[in-house]
């Protein structure tokens, strides 16, 4: 009877780990912090994924996205006059000081001194880019994009009809390598001066090297640093004489 009283309990504790092992395997993971090399990986598994490749079928459908850069969505055209600077005179302690507090309560709604080179009373025209868009296609070792702008003209209180020159810039970057970037004079005629005059100006010159990566940036907006024409270099230079014959 005392054999049997030991087998029992025996077998009671034989059961009672393999019901521990049981539920250890069942709760863990497959981090190896339960694992006591009990399990085997499944060779019919599928491998774990890994970094995802750019397929060349992607880069042929791939198309830069435009961006506008900050302050390049509006520009604002002036009245003549609006933005010469005033002669400065001569005037004793009081009266410079005098003139300067006046200056400094000339204010815009939102409280800041209004700049006398960008008096918005003074604005003939308003203009703003609303929307970009593009298309691309590749060919060559090339993709050519066409970059289109939509935006508005809106007049302003010094408005008169006429014609309203727009410096729309047109790039497409590669980290800081600028791979295109084209400056152009785009013109809009206004004639109503109570509703918006709607343009759109496209682009269709964007040739650029064949992306090897979805790494390409185009930018479009006004661009009113516009350089100024070189000087002719043939002013100011001497002719040479031709040399004396006997």
């Amino acid at each position: 009877m005392a054999f049997y009283s030991v087998n029992r309990r025996f077998v009671a504790g034989l059961a009672l780990t393999g019901f521990m092992l049981a539920a250890a395997g069942c709760q863990s993971s497959d981090n190896g912090i339960l694992n006591f090399g009990l399990t085997k990986k499944d060779p019919a598994a599928p491998p774990p994924p890994q970094d995802p490749k750019i397929l060349a079928s992607q880069l042929r459908a791939y198309c830069p996205k435009v961006t506008l850069r900050d302050g390049t969505a509006y520009f604002n055209t002036y009245a003549k006059g609006a933005t010469a600077k005033p002669r400065k005179k001569k005037l004793d302690p009081a009266a410079q000081a005098e003139a300067e507090a006046a200056a400094a309560a000339q204010t815009g709604p939102n409280g800041q001194p209004i700049d006398p080179d960008h008096d918005p009373s003074k604005i003939i025209y308003q203009a703003s880019i609303t929307d970009v868009t593009r298309d691309c296609t590749h060919a060559n070792g090339q993709m050519s994009m066409k970059i289109a702008v939509a935006g508005k003209v809106v007049p302003g209180p010094m408005f008169a009809p006429g014609t309203i020159t727009m410096p729309i810039r047109i790039a497409v970057q590669h980290g800081d390598e600028v791979l295109y970037s084209q400056l152009h004079p785009y013109q809009v005629q206004v004639t109503d001066p109570s509703a918006a005059t709607q343009f759109v100006f496209v682009d269709n010159n964007v040739v650029v090297p064949e992306p090897t990566a979805r790494d390409y940036q185009a930018y479009a907006g006004y661009d009113e640093n516009t350089p100024a024409a070189s000087a002719d270099k043939s002013k100011g230079k001497r002719k040479k004489r031709a040399p004396a014959t006997n």
